[in-house]
């Protein structure tokens, strides 16, 4: 069984160096220049944006046009092989041979990874009920549902031990409690210190479990950075005055401060701290009831909007 034990940072998890690759008619990515440490890592793109290109470079499956790749401190291009016993991988297509159970697979790919037959067994038992598919793990794939089949693919990339696992969106196709689940397994990973780049589209799924982010789109880098740095407060507050909505945003209105009611809660749109002082003494001399007041943060898609479009929105 996997051991709990934290992410060691033995330097970056991920070095790229004005990485390109070209395909006749289309650059696939370009001049990617960006460290990104160890932990979990969320790769953000839209569909075509290069997130299975970037996989392939970080596999070796492909070589890249311009640049150079360091995942895990070890160049790509000088040692594929050596990385690849690094890492595990988790497709996005469905690629499980279905005639065969959850059991022999994944102790397949254990032997694949260098260990023996018997200690293969016993570590494809123990990661299939790590990912919660010890009851089921004697029954065929082609019985299982499509959650236990995205389970079934983590536990193949994880029974090598490796120190970074690759997943190419592994919330594909899951109902929002499946979802959920493999979520919190992909949370769990750090503490066994395991790093995770999960490439994906779902911004809220990065920002529900990853603590960096790295975002690219048409080949290029949006943005790169800390999850926490990213999600900035805005000058947003919402307030809750119960019934009196209305005429709390009525005489902010008033006093010329830009207040609006949305859903029964009076939104308003801070230029600086003093009108939070001004918000707080329009409420005690009004004497409403102040049920709730919040500032609200950033979203990860409302940065990738921001970076992408250079602040410009149409």
């Amino acid at each position: 069984m996997l051991a709990d034990c934290p992410v060691v940072d033995a330097g970056p998890l991920l070095r790229l160096e004005g990485l390109t690759k070209r395909y006749p008619g289309v650059t696939a990515l370009d001049g990617l220049t960006v460290e990104v440490p160890r932990g979990r890592v969320g790769l953000v793109g839209a569909n075509g944006a290069g997130k299975t290109t970037l996989f392939r470079l970080l596999l070796g499956l492909t070589q890249p046009t311009e640049g150079r790749v360091e995942v895990v401190g070890l160049d790509v291009g000088a040692d594929p092989i050596g990385v690849r016993t690094r890492l595990g991988y988790m497709p996005e297509h469905d690629c499980l041979p279905l005639d065969q159970t959850a059991a022999d697979v994944v102790a397949t790919f254990g032997e694949l990874s260098g260990l023996p037959a018997r200690v293969a067994r016993q570590r494809a038992s123990d990661i299939l009920d790590l990912v919660g598919l010890d009851e089921a793990r004697f029954r065929p794939i082609g019985g299982f549902s499509t959650g236990m089949r995205q389970r079934t693919k983590l536990a193949q990339a994880l029974v090598g031990d490796p120190e970074l696992v690759l997943l190419d969106e592994p919330t594909a196709g899951l109902d929002p409690l499946g979802r959920d689940e493999m979520l919190a397994l992909v949370e769990r990973l750090g503490t066994f210190g395991i790093s995770v780049l999960m490439a994906t589209h779902l911004l809220d799924d990065v920002q529900q479990v990853c603590d960096h982010v790295l975002m690219i789109d048409a080949g290029r880098l949006v943005v790169a950075g800390a999850t926490e740095t990213l999600l900035e407060r805005t000058g947003l507050v919402t307030v809750d005055v119960g019934a009196s909505a209305a005429r709390l945003a009525e005489r902010l209105v008033a006093m010329d401060l830009e207040a609006t009611v949305v859903d029964g809660l009076v939104e308003m749109t801070l230029r600086d701290d003093d009108e939070l002082d001004l918000l707080r003494d329009v409420i005690a001399e009004l004497g409403l009831p102040l049920h709730r007041l919040s500032t609200r943060l950033t979203s990860l898609d409302e940065v990738f909007l921001d970076r992408a479009t250079g602040g410009v929105r149409s």
